[in-house]
C-alpha cells in the first residue's frame, strides 16, 4: 500500500472572486487588474505566445487560451454561446489555471467568468488611456449585457468618463445596467433610442454586443473627428460589429495580430491592412494617436496574456486576503513511480470486485 498526501492547489470560486471585489472595491480591483496587464505587456517578448485554439459550432465556440513565460504557464478555457440565456446560462463562462513551468504542478485554479468581465474592462481602459484623447468625458456603450457595467465602471474610474450613453436592442438589458449603476457619484447615464443617437457627440464608443453575426453596428457616417472606438464584441470568426470602412478611416490597434486577423474586426479586411500591436505602443516602439482629429480603433478580441495577468493578480489577492480553499487535485506519492499504489488495496481485495453474473437464460417459447 502506498501512502499519499496531496499537493495544495488554491481554488477560487465565483463567490471568492466576488469577495475580493467587495473587500477591495471595484475601483481598486480594476486598477490592480489594469496595472497587472500593463506590466505584462511591457515584457511582451518574455512570453511564448499562440493564437487560441477554438472548437466552433453554429451555436457558439469553446476555446483554449494558453501562454507561458520561463517560470509560469497559464491557460483559460472559455466559451461564447449567445443563445445561452434561454437556458439560464451566461453567454461567456470560463475557468483558468496557473502551473509551474519547472514541474507542471498546477498551483492555482480559478473561475474566470466574473474575472473575464473585469479583465476585459481593464484591458479596454488600458488601450483607451493610450489612444483616446485625454479630455474624453462622454462614452457611448452599445450592448448592455453581462460585461457592460464593468466596461462603464472601468472608463469611469480609470479615464474620468462622466457621461455614458446607453443602447441595447433589448430594453431590459439597459434597465438592468441603469439599476445596477444608479447612484454612482458623478456618473450620468442616458438611455438612447438607437446607435446613431448614442454615438453622436461621444468621445469614446464601446461596442460589446453578443450576437454571433457579421453585423455593422457602427458605420462610417457615425464617425466624428477624434473619436476612439473600443470594439469588444467581435471576437470569433463570423462575428463583427464595425463596417469595414470604419477601419479604413481609422488607425487600428490590436492585441496579437495573428489571432485578431482570424477573430476580430480584421477578419473582414485584406491581408495587408496595416495594424499596430498594442505592446509596441506601450513600450514606446510605435506611436499612438498622432493628432486630436485622428480616429482610433482598438480591435479587442481578448488575448491569453490578459488572462495570465488576471490569474496572477487574483492569486496574489487571494494570498493577501486569505480567500479561497485548497483542492486535493494532485497526489503526492511516497514512491512517485507507484501510481498503481493508489488503488492497490482495492485491486487486491476480491470482496470489492463485482460479482460475476450468471449467464442469462432466455425463456422457452410455447411449442418450441
Amino acid at each position: 500500500m502506498t501512502t499519499t498526501t496531496h499537493l495544495p492547489t488554491r481554488f477560487l470560486s465565483p463567490g471568492d472572486v466576488a469577495t475580493i471585489l467587495r473587500r477591495q472595491g471595484v475601483a481598486e480591483t480594476l486598477r490592480g487588474m489594469h496595472d497587472a496587464i500593463h506590466a505584462d505587456f511591457l515584457r511582451w517578448q518574455d512570453f511564448d505566445k499562440n493564437a487560441r485554439i477554438g472548437c466552433h459550432s453554429e451555436l457558439g465556440v469553446i476555446e483554449l487560451m494558453p501562454i507561458a513565460d520561463d517560470r509560469t504557464y497559464s491557460f483559460k478555457c472559455v466559451n461564447g454561446h449567445p443563445g445561452n440565456g434561454r437556458f439560464g446560462l451566461p453567454t461567456v463562462m470560463a475557468f483558468g489555471v496557473i502551473a509551474r513551468v519547472e514541474t507542471g504542478v498546477p498551483e492555482f485554479v480559478s473561475e474566470l467568468t466574473l474575472t473575464t468581465a473585469v479583465r476585459t474592462a481593464a484591458m479596454s481602459a488600458l488601450a483607451a488611456r493610450a489612444l483616446a484623447r485625454p479630455d474624453s468625458r462622454i462614452m457611448a456603450l452599445i450592448g448592455n449585457g453581462a460585461q457592460s457595467e464593468f466596461q462603464a465602471l472601468a472608463f469611469y474610474h480609470l479615464l474620468g468618463i462622466a457621461e455614458i450613453r446607453l443602447y441595447d436592442t433589448d430594453p431590459r438589458a439597459t434597465d438592468k445596467l441603469m439599476a445596477n449603476l444608479q447612484g454612482t457619484p458623478g456618473l450620468r447615464l442616458r438611455r438612447c433610442d438607437g446607435v446613431a443617437q448614442a454615438v453622436r457627440g461621444a468621445d469614446i464608443v464601446t461596442t460589446v454586443t453578443a450576437d454571433k453575426s457579421q453585423a455593422t453596428i457602427l458605420t462610417p457616417d457615425m464617425l466624428a473627428p477624434g473619436m476612439h472606438i473600443n470594439a469588444v464584441g467581435g471576437d470569433c470568426p463570423g462575428k463583427t460589429e464595425l463596417h469595414a470602412d470604419v477601419l479604413r478611416a481609422a488607425r487600428v490597434f490590436v492585441e496579437y495580430e495573428p489571432q485578431t486577423r482570424i477573430e476580430g474586426e480584421l477578419q473582414q479586411m485584406e491581408a495587408g491592412f496595416a495594424v499596430t500591436e498594442l505592446w509596441q505602443l506601450l513600450q514606446g516602439r510605435r506611436s499612438g494617436r498622432t493628432d486630436d482629429a485622428q480616429v482610433t480603433v482598438f480591435d479587442s478580441v481578448g488575448f491569453a496574456l490578459e488572462d495570465f495577468s488576471a490569474l496572477r493578480y487574483l492569486r496574489d489577492c487571494a494570498r493577501r486576503l486569505g480567500v479561497g480553499q485548497d483542492l486535493a487535485l494532485i497526489p503526492r506519492f511516497g514512491d512517485p513511480k507507484d501510481l498503481f499504489g493508489l488503488i492497490a488495496p482495492l485491486a487486491g481485495d476480491r470482496d470489492t470486485l463485482p460479482a460475476r453474473s450468471a449467464p442469462r437464460r432466455e425463456p422457452e417459447m410455447a411449442g418450441s
